[in-house]
């Protein structure tokens, strides 16, 4: 399996993470805004959480401008909305030895470091 960020390039805490990364580091990086999440690509990171709600940002300004918060959101509405807009993938998202890694807190960074200087 290909080791794996999926992050947005015009995101400063995304930016910060990769600059943040080892220097060695075997990953494919994808920009999702130039480089849209495929359906197949969405169906792994679901395989690997789970959950699509747990992909999802809450986050986005289009959560709140289309009032998501107020609506009752199904896995499918999740997994389309994310298909429909790249902007509703927590990010980023690392998939590293069949592990994932969803969204920037410091605690699931600590985990990301440490499995990528054990690879």
């Amino acid at each position: 399996m290909i080791n794996k960020i999926y992050y947005l390039g015009t995101c400063d805490t995304c930016r910060k993470i990769i600059k943040s990364l080892p220097k060695d580091v075997d990953l494919v990086f994808q920009d999702i805004k130039q480089d849209r999440i495929t359906l197949e690509e969405l169906e792994e990171m679901h395989r690997l959480s789970r959950s699509y709600e747990s992909l999802f940002s809450k986050k986005a300004i289009l959560y709140k401008t289309m009032d998501l918060k107020n609506k009752q959101l199904s896995e499918s509405d999740y997994k389309n909305l994310i298909l429909e807009n790249y902007t509703f993938l927590s990010r980023p998202v690392f998939i590293i030895n069949d592990g994932i890694y969803i969204g920037n807190s410091q605690q699931n960074m600590l985990q990301v470091m440490k499995v990528l200087n054990n690879v």
